[in-house]
Parts: C-alpha cells; structure tokens; sequence
C-alpha cells in the first residue's frame, strides 16, 4: 500500500514535471516567434498583426490540428487579408462592408478547404486599418513565414516526439461535414 502510494506520488511529480518543461518550451517559442513577426514586419499598429497571435497558439500548442498545418494558414491569410482589402480598396470602410467581407472570408476559406480561424479576423483587421495591398505582403505574409519557419525549427530542437508540421497539405476542415450537416 505504501509502495503503490510513493509510486503514484512518483508518477504524479515526473508528469508534473514533463507538463511544465513542455510549458515552458512552448512559451519561449511562441515568444521568440511572434517577438520576431512583430520586429521583422515592423507593422504600424499591432492591430495589422493581431491575428498573428492566434497564428502563433495554432502553430506551437494546435500542432497536428488540421487548421495548424501549412495549407490552412498560409491559404487562409492571404484569401482572407485580400478580401478584406479588396473590400476596402471597393467599397471603403461602411459597417456592411465588414459583413460582407467577413462571409466572403468565410464562404471562399470552406469552399477551399484551409480554414485557420485566426485568419478570420483578417478581413476585418484590413478594412479597419485601411490596408493596401503592400500589408498583404510585408505584414501579413512576412508575419506568417516568421511565425511558421520559428515553429518549424523549434519542433526540431525541442524534446517533442512530433515534428511541425505534420502534413503540408492537409485540408481544413478535413471532411466537407461543416457545421451541423451531414452529406
């Protein structure tokens, strides 16, 4: 009996113990990543970037999470970064347009199978800075290689037995069973 309590208490400490250092690791590499999107893009507003955040928890906790891998982010960044600033460059800045942009967004991201739900906010985040087309590459584009090559090489220093990513093409969602339907 007491032996089987020090080996649970044993067991409960290494997971512990496991758990923290993973925390730790995870916490410096999404700090290194997104420290660096923030500093290379050199971005107006961190506004232009705020879906970058999100990018980052994907790409360093999500990992093998369909919406984690590569298609998915760099597909949905850019579709949804260029609705928003076509919807801008269009029709300017009215409450609609954000509406609209926003079911683009999400209609072409289905249909295309690389949903990434913090690229969601992109559209929005374009029309509401008033973005042009050079965001689309230098901020936005810039701000996901940095943040993706960071997850990269950091899954391959790490102590992690899964290396990032997990599958270059991999759709998004992965059956076309959106939402409450069934086909």
């Amino acid at each position: 009996m007491i032996i089987k309590k020090l080996l649970y208490f044993y067991d409960y400490h290494q997971t512990m113990k496991t758990l923290i250092l993973r925390l730790i690791w995870v916490l410096i590499g999404s700090s290194v990543a997104i420290t660096l999107a923030l500093w290379i893009t050199q971005a107006n507003s961190p506004l232009l970037l705020a879906s970058l955040g999100g990018t980052t928890l994907f790409l360093f906790i999500l990992t093998t999470a369909p919406a984690a891998q590569p298609r998915a982010v760099f597909g949905a960044h850019l579709i949804s970064s260029l609705v928003g600033i076509l919807a801008y460059q269009l029709f300017g800045d009215a409450f609609w347009v954000y509406i609209i942009a926003l079911v683009i967004t999400i209609g072409l991201l289905l249909m295309m199978r690389c949903v990434h739900p913090p690229a969601g906010a992109n559209p929005l985040i374009m029309i509401q800075a008033h973005a042009s087309f050079i965001h689309l590459g230098i901020t936005v584009m810039v701000g996901v290689g940095v943040i993706f090559l960071v997850a990269f090489i950091w899954s391959r220093v790490g102590f992690g037995v899964r290396k990032y990513p997990v599958s270059w093409t991999q759709p998004s969602p992965p059956s076309l069973n959106w939402s409450i339907w069934d086909i």
